[in-house]
This record gives C-alpha cells, structure tokens and sequence, in this order.
C-alpha cells in the first residue's frame, strides 16, 4: 500500500503511520482523561500536544471564534402577565451560535432593530468596538434600551463562542451570588402596606422599597397644595399632563399635615419590619427641591437606604443640594445612558450618594461595570435597577458580580409566576432567598424556553419574525468632516 500523497510505502516508519498512531494515542488520552480524570503526574508526563488537546477539549470548534460573523437580528416582543412589555433581541451567526439580549421594558423595538444594518457580517466577539458603532444611537431614558440589548447579546454570544461565562471576560467575579431587593403592590392602608413588606421577608428577601407618594394622600383634605388632581385641574388648559411635567414646574406643595401622613407609612412598616431590614423608597411624586428637602429630612428618623428619583437627574445641582440637606441617602440614574455625558457629573461633583444605573438603559454589561468602577473611585455606592425579561436580569447578574462595589439589584417580577419559565438552563429557582447564583455556563447562562415565550407575544406580534427591511444602512454616521 502506497501513501497517495507521497509514495512512500506505508510503513511503521512512515509518516503516515506515525500521524495514524498519534491520532490513537491522543484519543485514548482524552478517553481516559474524560473517564477517571487525569493526575496532575499524567498530565505533565504527557506529550505538548497531548496536553494542548486535553485543554482545549471544551472550546466551541465550530470554527474559530475570529471567524465569527452575525448573519441576522430578529426580535419577539412580550409583555402581559409576565413582564412589562419588553422586545427581546436574538443574533444569528454563521456558526449556528445565536445571543438575546432584552431592550428595555417599555422601549420601541426599533430602538434596537435600526441597530442591524451597522453589525451585519461583523464578529459578534468584538464587543466593545460594536459598541463604539452603536453608541450614537442610544440616548437617556428609553432611548438607550437598543443600544443596550444589542450590547448584551453580544457578550451572550462570545461567552458562547468561547464557552466561558460573562463575567469571566469582563475580569472575573466578586461574588458567588448578587443580593437582589424587591417591592411590592402599594396599598393606601399602612398597616396592609407594611403586612405585604413583612411577607416578602418571610420569602427571604433582605433587602426591600417601597412606592409612597403624594398619591396615598392626593384624597386628603389639607395635605396637598396645587395638586394634579384638585377641584380646579390645574392642567385643564395644558397641552401637557402632570405625569409629564417635570417636577420642579408642577408647584405641588406639601404641607406639615401632608408630611405627617406620609411619615405614618414609614413609621407602621417600621415597627413592622424591623430596623435589620434595608428599605429604600420611590415615586414620591412630582414637585421641587425644597419639597424634596422636606421629605428628606423628615424621614431621618426611618433610616431609609435611599430615596429614589425625588427629582429628575438631569438636575444636578438640585441633587447636590438635596444631599448636603439631609442625612438621608439620595439614588438617582435608571434613566441615564452611559458614563461620558451622563453619570460622570453626578458622581464626581457627588451630588447624589448612590447611581442606580439599568444596564438595559446605561448602555450594556460592560458600561455599567464602567459605571460602577467610576463610582467606587469616588466614594459613591452603585446598584441596578431592572423591571424587564430574565434574559437582561442574568445579564444585570454578570455585571453586578464582575463590578466590586456592587450593592443590590432590583427585581421587579416577584409576583410574576411565568417570569423564570421564559429562560432555561437554572438548577431551581432564579432567585433563592433574596440572592441569585452567579451562572457558571457559557454567555449569559441561559436560554429561551420558546413554547413560553410564544405563550406571552404581544398581540400580533411574530416568533423572531425576518427583518429583512433593516438589512442595509441608509444613512452616513460619521459625526464628524
């Protein structure tokens, strides 16, 4: 028998027969290292090549990961029982490979599909030079949630790609599991209110907030001055409604009465609950800084962990000076997009205690990691807030454990029995006794149970459906000449 390629006999001394042989032995090495394990003596003893085999054995030999390219980008957008309206994001690759990621709840599903003419063909394993692509079109509020489920889908599909999990590639982790904090439904009975914080300890949260606001006394006589809902409507001849007007243009004012009221929640649930317990606090309502101020001090006496979003962020000065005012912590920042041109300010003039960033806002998993690094420089503590699908919530996870002065991260979906079903891939339960187990599986650690997905498509709406329309750029995106 000849070597075809050669012409040299095929023999024991041929090359052809020393790479036949080396084949064997390589692949009953691997057999006995799959089966019993290989000793630290029987792996040095090995061959390199033999050693380099046995590493490697895990990769995702599709092809390389440098010869990754996203070939397509469809969405299915859910909402109902299961979670607040929220567009999931999934890239195809030309390795079979794909990554979801969630734009933000509340969002347009064109945030993130106007996104697809700029990644097609590229290697998805490139995250932040997509991102530096992408980022033009993100924006504050809303707005930022395209740019931020991309970014998310991306990492997904190189944690895949070179089957290792996020945080790993963002410089590994901090923690085995992210503290969570939760709310729940307000009542304007105080003593109801604090009962339902009670119960969600008794289901192992740790940390918790609570809605109080001006809309648990808006019926009370006396409390409120100038209120949305007066006799006279103060906005019955405005193009705008109170919800939308900013809150230092409403002129709602409290009253000692008023205060009074409000502090009675804060004082049942404590002597509910406890002091052991972290309770921050939220939508208090729309008015200025001087009624910011009022509340603030006034609830020195409860030791809240935070207020929440008194005012809105862009007002930084007022933020500063609500701070300086009273003992009690100041959170801001679930709706601003990115660092540079958002939370740089508020953290290093430290007008607030605590950013609050939502990845599926911020701009993504390694943003918001870049976020909360800024923040621990300057003595600022950092949490997460998110109220979408499970997809973004694990990718919320990888953040939070690869970011060192990570505090909480918000769950908005207690109450949501399907919410967990819509992913697969956990041992049991998301969340555990207030805490998430920090996934150790490739990507994000999880993927879409479809059947209960399709289960919960907002009306009309299409499984991933082709978006061929959004294949090719139609406009210039150099912002500069």
């Amino acid at each position: 028998m000849k070597s075809q390629k050669t012409n040299v006999p095929f023999t024991k001394e041929s090359p052809e027969h020393k790479k036949t042989e080396q084949k064997k032995g390589r692949r009953s090495f691997l057999k006995k290292a799959g089966l019993g394990g290989l000793s630290l003596a029987s792996f040095t003893t090995a061959t390199a090549a033999d050693q380099v085999a046995y590493a490697s054995q895990n990769v995702n030999r599709n092809s390389s990961p440098s010869k990754l390219k996203i070939t397509d980008m469809r969405i299915a957008e859910i909402g109902g029982d299961v979670a607040f309206r929220t567009p999931i994001v999934r890239i195809y690759t030309n390795q079979g490979i794909v990554g979801h990621g969630d734009v933000r709840d509340g969002a347009a599903k064109e945030y993130a599909l106007f996104l697809k003419s700029r990644i097609l063909g590229e290697n998805p394993c490139n995250v932040e030079r997509l991102f530096g692509i992408i980022k033009q079109f993100g924006h504050h509020g809303r707005q930022g949630g395209g740019v931020s489920g991309v970014e998310m889908a991306l990492w997904d599909l190189a944690g895949k790609a070179y089957n290792v999990p996020v945080y790993q590639m963002l410089g590994g982790k901090y923690r085995d599991k992210v503290r969570v904090y939760c709310d729940t439904t307000v009542s304007k009975d105080p003593v109801e209110y604090a009962n339902r914080m009670q119960a969600r300890i008794d289901q192992g949260y740790t940390a918790l907030k609570m809605d109080i606001g001006i809309n648990l006394i808006k019926d009370i006589p006396g409390t409120l001055i100038n209120a949305p809902e007066a006799d006279y409507n103060p906005y019955r001849h405005e193009y705008r409604s109170y919800n939308l007007t900013k809150h230092p243009f409403t002129r709602v004012q409290i009253t000692e009465k008023g205060i009074e009221k409000l502090m009675e929640y804060l004082d049942i649930m404590r002597s509910k609950i406890g002091y052991d317990i972290p309770m921050g606090t939220d939508h208090w309502g729309h008015f200025g800084v001087n009624e910011a101020i009022k509340i603030a001090r006034a609830t020195e006496p409860y030791n809240l962990a935070y207020i929440e979003d008194i005012i809105p962020w862009q007002y930084t000065e007022q933020w500063k000076e609500i701070t300086q005012a009273s003992t009690t912590p100041t959170q801001t920042g679930e709706d601003i997009f990115r660092l540079e041109g958002g939370f740089e300010e508020l953290i290093q003039t430290r007008s607030v205690d605590i950013v609050h960033p939502d990845p599926n806002t911020a701009g993504g998993i390694l943003e918001t990691k870049k976020i909360g690094d800024f923040a621990s420089r300057h003595g600022i503590g950092f949490m997460h807030h998110h109220a979408a699908g499970p997809v973004s919530f694990l990718g919320c996870v990888h953040s939070a454990a690869a970011t060192e002065n990570f505090m909480w991260l918000e769950h908005h979906a207690v109450d949501k029995k399907d919410w967990e079903n819509l992913v697969t891939g956990f041992d049991g339960p998301i969340v555990k006794d207030g805490y998430v187990t920090v996934p150790d599986k490739p990507g994000l650690g999880v993927e879409l149970n479809e059947e209960v997905v399709k289960k919960y498509l907002i009306k009309g709406e299409k499984m991933f459906a082709p978006t061929p329309e959004w294949d090719k750029i139609r406009a210039w995106d150099r912002l500069w000449s």
